[in-house]
């Protein structure tokens, strides 16, 4: 749980990953779990600050408030109001635990999905707060496709089912689309991965040892050369929390080239929009070394010439020289060019590979990596397993996930959002897919 600088997503700002519980599979339901009588007090008080009334010193915890001021707490609730109307009613709550739950809470317009944690201890004072998405009332996926269409920029959407054949669509508007994915990209990774474990190249328990290469941010940066890191643990972090420093880490052991191999393999329909196959280091140096020179070169290269820049001037280009400031202003950084690119029927193909190569064996492991982070928590309630992989950043934002129906089948969904001319509404798009996976899970459940 992060504190309410998370908040900001419903402002547009950019989502920090925060690690969530594993996705029931199919276990014998647990006995249910009850709010401690403090949850409901501090619950009610957010709902009260929400709305524009309480006393953020005295629902907070200190260490939280100093990291988000109270002003930024009244701000944010402000725009909240002004985006949404005003705040009705706390329409669910789920305990995750009696110190933490999910919350759907009404405003006039929209419903927000929030996660709430408390303090066990003391006063009980409120030490997590995030807003997973903000989506108008909406009652069809239809309505959400309407939605989505009417934003800025260009949206794409997919829903399919999925069984022995081809992916069959439901819903599908700018699907076979072309869009920057942001991390969405890391599936191609973990799919090789799979492959290799499948094939018996590699297991889960293989070990990485670091070698001192540069690496973007992320649990490795600062961690010691010689120092040995399983397989199983780095693609985890890959993908549930999107570490970049983990996916670099899996890159280099894998292969570019046996990732990029992949490309057509898994189902992306123009390998050539994610080639030559880019590191999360190199994507920051075509971005932000020099003021994005080296990524307008990039731009302007063919596939050999990129290939040439990564492995001259890219490479030779210290960590030291991006820009640590370059997405504080919230803009688009050369989205169109210096990215990953695949279309959301590209994606549910991704996940449709990994699905038919995760039935059994060691490969099956993947199933609960992709699960440890469900992407949307309310809307995994529906749905007997959710598998997840976004990514985001100014201008980019993309959601995709592989869901097994209470009716034993399968789907997936994927959606995507570009605006080259502004930051994208993180929060809003949240909410919108958030909704759309639940309607889907509605539809198979029946």
């Amino acid at each position: 749980m992060i504190g309410l600088a998370a908040l900001a997503m419903a402002a547009g700002q950019q989502p920090a990953a925060p690690i969530r519980p594993p996705v029931e599979t199919g276990a014998p339901a647990a006995a249910a779990i009850k709010a401690d009588p403090a949850l409901d007090a501090r619950l009610a008080e957010v709902v009260a600050l929400l709305g524009g009334s309480g006393d953020p010193a005295v629902t907070f915890a200190p260490a939280f408030l100093a990291q988000v001021p109270v002003a930024q707490v009244t701000a944010l609730a402000e725009q909240l109001r002004t985006a949404n109307g005003p705040v009705t009613q706390v329409e669910a709550m789920t305990p995750r635990s009696p110190w933490s739950a999910t919350v759907k809470l009404g405003y006039r317009n929209a419903v927000a999905d929030l996660q709430i944690a408390v303090d066990p201890a003391g006063a009980h004072q409120v030490i997590g707060l995030r807003i997973a998405g903000v989506a108008p009332r909406v009652a069809t996926l239809a309505e959400v496709d309407a939605a989505l269409a009417a934003l800025p920029g260009t949206t794409g959407f997919t829903l399919v089912r999925l069984g022995e054949g081809a992916p069959v669509p439901v819903m599908a508007r700018n699907a076979t689309r072309a869009f920057a994915i942001g991390s969405e990209f890391k599936l191609v990774i973990l799919a090789e991965l799979v492959r290799s474990i499948a094939a018996g190249e590699r297991r889960w328990t293989d070990a990485v040892t670091l070698d001192g290469t540069p690496l973007p941010g992320g649990a490795y940066t600062q961690v010691a050369k010689g120092t040995a890191v399983p397989l199983r643990e780095v693609a985890e972090r890959m993908i549930s929390v999107s570490d970049n420093s983990a996916t670099d880490i899996l890159l280099r052991a894998l292969g570019r080239d046996k990732v990029e191999a992949m490309l057509s393999v898994v189902g992306i329909a123009k390998p050539a929009g994610m080639r030559p196959f880019l590191g999360t280091l190199e994507v920051f140096k075509l971005k932000g070394v020099e003021g994005g020179a080296l990524g307008r070169r990039w731009a302007a290269a063919d596939e050999a010439g990129r290939r040439a820049l990564l492995a001259g001037d890219v490479a030779k280009a210290p960590a030291s020289a991006i820009d640590g400031q370059m997405f504080a202003a919230g803009k688009p950084l050369q989205i169109e060019s210096a990215e990953w690119f695949a279309s959301p029927a590209d994606m549910v193909r991704v996940m449709d590979w990994l699905r038919r190569h995760t039935e059994s064996g060691p490969a099956a492991e993947a199933r609960a990596i992709l699960a440890k982070n469900p992407g949307v928590d309310s809307a995994a309630e529906g749905w007997r397993y959710v598998g997840y992989k976004g990514g985001s950043e100014p201008g980019v934002i993309a959601m995709t996930f592989l869901l097994l129906g209470k009716d034993g089948g399968w789907s997936a969904l994927s959606a995507s959002w570009n605006d080259p001319a502004a930051a994208v509404d993180d929060g809003r798009f949240a909410g919108l897919i958030g909704r759309a996976v639940e309607l889907a899970g509605e539809l198979a459940g029946h």
